[in-house]
């Protein structure tokens, strides 16, 4: 079983396109898919409408539930121009998906963490802003009760690997979509992954163990940072120029 993971596309299709073109490249044909696909000033309808005729295994992020659970009067900025982009199939096929899932029996499938999708799992924010790799104690609560050997997570963008004392690996394979944002929760930060690449995960298992390959993938990045600005959110476009907010 060799198959990858992605995640965090946030509407961003060229990036999309690009690393499924890579994963078609390394001759995988299995995909699944950690959620926030669609939320993002870009193109919400050019990205849902590859999902759909991709045959990966998909769980909802938390921007994609914000795309369910409330009006577009109570949506944020980058949700509601995705709600407004897509039809009523779209969001039917949405709602299809759910939190979490096991993946042929051995693999654990969530966005951010089992129970919530907006907790970080590898990270921790610190109240200077500062974001950090989780001491391995907190890492480990949220893991208690997940039997699988292989437990996939995303939410912060940021590609890791962590293993557990019990030799269980979680492993986080970046965003392929959005290469930075800032958000005030729990505290005021910004996660910058440093450069614009496209990024994903392979995952196979070996005698010894799980084997992890992080994938970055290069694309027309600067396309994608025009469109962020027309939108009007210079922050994005300059991750997406050059994988840095400032």
């Amino acid at each position: 079983m060799r198959f990858a993971a992605i995640a965090d596309v946030h509407g961003n299709y060229l990036a999309l396109e690009a690393v499924l073109a890579d994963i078609r490249a390394q001759g995988i044909s299995d995909i699944v898919n950690l959620g926030d696909m669609l939320s993002g000033p870009l193109d919400a309808k050019r990205t849902i409408e590859i999902l759909m005729k991709l045959d990966a295994v998909n769980v909802l992020g938390n921007h994609d539930r914000y795309l369910l659970d409330r009006p577009p009067e109570k949506m944020g900025s980058w949700d509601r121009p995705a709600y407004e982009a897509l039809d009523a199939a779209q969001l039917d096929w949405l709602r299809t998906q759910p939190m979490t899932r096991i993946y042929r029996g051995e693999v654990f499938l969530c966005h951010a963490t089992p129970e919530d999708d907006e907790i970080y799992w590898l990270d921790t924010v610190h109240p200077d802003g500062t974001v950090a790799l989780s001491p391995l104690d907190r890492i480990e609560q949220f893991a208690q009760g997940i039997t699988q050997s292989l437990i996939l997570c995303a939410h912060t963008h940021l590609a890791r690997a962590v293993q557990l004392r019990d030799g269980r690996l979680i492993v986080n394979p970046g965003s392929v979509g959005s290469p930075g944002y800032r958000d005030v929760h729990p505290f005021p930060h910004v996660v910058e992954a440093g450069t614009p690449d496209a990024r994903y995960a392979i995952l196979q298992p070996t005698v010894g163990g799980w084997q992890v390959t992080f994938r970055h993938v290069a694309y027309d990045n600067e396309m994608m940072a025009q469109l962020a600005r027309r939108n009007n959110q210079p922050e994005l476009a300059n991750a997406l120029a050059t994988g840095w907010i400032g």
